[in-house]
C-alpha cells in the first residue's frame, strides 16, 4: 500500500469581528471543509483578527498587536478541543505570543487527537515584524507524525533555502508553510520560493494563506493557499501543483499525497535534486564566506 497522507490548507480571510467566538466559529466553518483529512493548515497570523476585538482598534498603533497574546489560552484551548473531536492533526497557523518579559515570538503549533501538541518559532523575520517586537526562535525541527515526518517554514523562512534544507537532511516528507503576505507581490515571492524548496529537496509542501481587508492599522492580505509538490515526471501535474485554492477566497482546498514517489523520484528522477545538491557539498562552504558571522 502506498504511503498517502490528505492535506487541507484553510485559506482565513481577516475582518473586524466582536469577540473571540466569533473567530472560533469561522475555523470549524473551514475544519468542517476538511473532513477526511490527516492534517489541516491555518495560515500565518490569522490571529490577528482578535485585534479588532480591543477598544477603538482602528486608532491604535499596530505596535500594539502584541496584545493578542491575551488570548493565548482560548487559541490553544480551542485547536486542542477541535483537533482532539475531530481526530486530526491540525496547524493553528501561527500566534504572537509572549514568552518571556518583553520577547513576543511568532510561533507555530501543530496540536494532534492524543493531546499531541508541538511548537516552532519563526526563525527568520521578515522586516515588517520588527514593529510588532517580535523576536526570532533558534531551532529548525522535525516531528514525526504517524502519517509522515513534518517540520516548519512559517512564511519568510520559505524563503531561506537553508531552513528547508535542514529540516529535509532531518528526513522531512512535508513542510508546513502558514503564510501571511500583504501584497500579491510578497505572495508570489513565497510562493515561487516554496516551489523552489520542493523541487531542491524532493518534499511536499502546504502553503496556507492569509487573505483580507481589515483597514489600518492592520496589513491586508493576498492569498492563494496551494499544497506542492517536486515537479517531475511522478506527478501529474507538470506545475508541481497538487490542489490549490482559488485567488482571495476564504476556503478549504484539499489535496492528497503519496509519500513513496518522493523517496522513488531521488533515486529515478528526472532531476534527482536531493542528493544531486549535496554530492558536492563541500564545495558550498568556500563559498558564502560573506555570510559568516563578524566578530
Amino acid at each position: 500500500m502506498p504511503r498517502e497522507v490528505t492535506i487541507s490548507a484553510c485559506q482565513y480571510h481577516v475582518q473586524e469581528i466582536g469577540g473571540f467566538e466569533d473567530l472560533a466559529n469561522r475555523v470549524r466553518r473551514l475544519l468542517d471543509q476538511a473532513g477526511g483529512s490527516d492534517i489541516v493548515v491555518f495560515p500565518e497570523l490569522f490571529t490577528i483578527e482578535l485585534f479588532t476585538t480591543l477598544p477603538q482598534w482602528r486608532n491604535r498603533p499596530i505596535a500594539e498587536l502584541v496584545l493578542i497574546d491575551q488570548f493565548s489560552n482560548d487559541y490553544k484551548a480551542l485547536f486542542r478541543e477541535e483537533a482532539r473531536k475531530r481526530g486530526q492533526f491540525i496547524v493553528g497557523g501561527s500566534h504572537l505570543e509572549k514568552v518571556a518579559a518583553d520577547r513576543f515570538e511568532n510561533i507555530g503549533y501543530i496540536f494532534g487527537p492524543g493531546d499531541e501538541v508541538f511548537a516552532h518559532a519563526k526563525t527568520h523575520i521578515f522586516p515588517a515584524e520588527a514593529q510588532w517586537s517580535t523576536s526570532e526562535g533558534n531551532q529548525m525541527q522535525v516531528y514525526e507524525l504517524p502519517f509522515a515526518k513534518v517540520g516548519f517554514n512559517i512564511c519568510y523562512e520559505a524563503e531561506i533555502p537553508e531552513c528547508a534544507a535542514t529540516l529535509a537532511e532531518q528526513g522531512a516528507e512535508i513542510i508546513l508553510t502558514p503564510s501571511a503576505t500583504f501584497t500579491e507581490q510578497g505572495f508570489w515571492r513565497v510562493r515561487h520560493c516554496a516551489q523552489s524548496r520542493c523541487i531542491e529537496n524532493q518534499v511536499y509542501l502546504v502553503h496556507a494563506c492569509l487573505g483580507g481587508q481589515p483597514g489600518a492599522p492592520l496589513p491586508n492580505g493576498w492569498a492563494r493557499s496551494s499544497v506542492l509538490g517536486p515537479c517531475d515526471l511522478a506527478w501529474d501535474n507538470p506545475a508541481g501543483i497538487v490542489a490549490e485554492a482559488k485567488a482571495n477566497v476564504e476556503m478549504t482546498v484539499t489535496g492528497k499525497v503519496n509519500l513513496d514517489l518522493l523517496y522513488e523520484n531521488r533515486e529515478r528522477g528526472a532531476a534527482t535534486t536531493f542528493k544531486d545538491r549535496r554530492r558536492q557539498a563541500g564545495l558550498y562552504a568556500a563559498w558564502p564566506s560573506h555570510l559568516h558571522p563578524q566578530h
